[in-house]
């Protein structure tokens, strides 16, 4: 009986899009905002897990950055549900490690849940996420300048040739100038919070129509509709209504 009614009232995953050829930021962070990365060697393991996953799955990954209780990744799936494999074979390997390491199965999840994504347009609005991503070390004050955290896709990108194990594949829109000064540059409340939503909600980032086009295309319009149960509406009482 508690089984069928803990399947009765059960709340239903939210949608995800899973497009081959679409550009997704995904993101993880540790059970309870724990940190799931506690020194250097740790980070520099989960780069050679990112690596071996990308040698295994059909995904481009064009920037990230590692926190020391999240992570960040915006990337391409070159085949349909290709992101969702990739994500949880990273997700399972990184477990796997932690727990070992640590000492710590059976001891509770490394991650609260699973992996957050949202679809990006492929404009203005992929830059933004990027900066966004690039630079949130520098949000945090763990740098004095975004390319001096090590544990990220612009530090690596500056890097010539890549350092070992290889992540970055070529952007899909030509990188603009003067990258890393537009990178230290804040964004504008409009373009953080518009990142903050996508985030949260799982709903595209984009110009207006192409939102809504690919929200109903990809069946993610629930991530449109604000938050909350709808309100109740009772029919007027006919005996209070005013004459």
């Amino acid at each position: 009986m508690i089984l069928l009614f803990k399947e009765q009232y059960h709340m239903p995953r939210a949608p995800r899009a899973d497009e081959a050829g679409g550009l997704y930021h995904a993101l993880n962070r540790g059970n309870l905002r724990a940190d799931i990365f506690r020194k250097e060697a740790d980070f520099a393991a989960f780069e050679r897990i990112l690596h071996e996953g990308l040698e295994i799955h059909q995904i481009e990954l064009y920037c990230y950055q590692l926190m020391s209780n999240h992570y960040h990744l915006v990337l391409r799936p070159l085949i349909d549900g290709e992101m969702s494999r990739f994500m949880g074979w990273i997700g399972g390997t990184h477990t796997m490690r932690y727990h070992a390491h640590y000492h710590t199965s059976g001891l509770g999840h490394v991650y609260q849940q699973r992996y957050k994504s949202f679809p990006i347009q492929d404009d203005y609005h992929f830059f933004v996420v990027c900066r966004y991503v690039e630079r949130n070390a520098l949000r945090a004050n763990l740098v004095d300048r975004a390319e001096n955290w090590r544990w990220g896709s612009l530090w690596r990108w500056r890097q010539q040739p890549e350092p070992d194990p290889k992540l970055l594949s070529p952007w899909p829109l030509p990188r603009l100038p003067n990258w890393v000064e537009r990178v230290n540059e804040p964004l504008s409340k409009k373009e953080l919070d518009a990142v903050r939503l996508a985030a949260n909600r799982g709903r595209p980032l984009g110009d207006e129509a192409w939102v809504e086009s690919i929200a109903r295309r990809l069946n993610l319009e629930s991530t449109m509709r604000p938050r909350g149960r709808p309100r109740v509406r009772f029919p007027d009482d006919e005996s209070n209504k005013e004459t």
